[in-house]
């Protein structure tokens, strides 16, 4: 059963993270590594943490189909990475699927992130 507040579209939670001022993007460079948006300062995956993450499937197009992993960094910044799954996906020849496995993982309720 859908909750009142439930997002359930990837602009729903974008949208969301950048009300709140969560919308730091990051990214893997060219050279795998990872950054976040506007930042110089390069991450290791144990200095990241997978707090919540959101996965939308394509109802009839599997290019539909994107996870975005909601991260929190040792110093408690909040920020985001967004990909497709598979063969669609952004990160592919960068080892992104390595660094992702090696984030550690704590899987909060993120409802105090996104009340109004």
């Amino acid at each position: 059963m859908k909750q009142p507040n439930e997002m359930n579209t990837v602009s729903q939670i974008l949208e969301k993270l950048r009300q709140k001022g969560l919308d730091n993007e990051f990214k893997m460079t060219d050279h795998g590594k990872m950054k976040g948006q506007g930042d110089n300062h390069i991450y290791k995956p144990e200095d990241l943490t997978i707090i919540k993450t959101y996965r939308f499937e394509g109802i009839t197009d599997p290019g539909d189909e994107s996870v975005i992993y909601i991260l929190e960094d040792k110093e408690g910044n909040i920020g985001y990475i967004m990909d497709a799954y598979g063969m669609y996906s952004d990160q592919n020849g960068t080892g992104f699927d390595d660094f992702l496995k090696k984030i550690p993982t704590a899987d909060r309720d993120m409802q105090e992130l996104f009340e109004s």
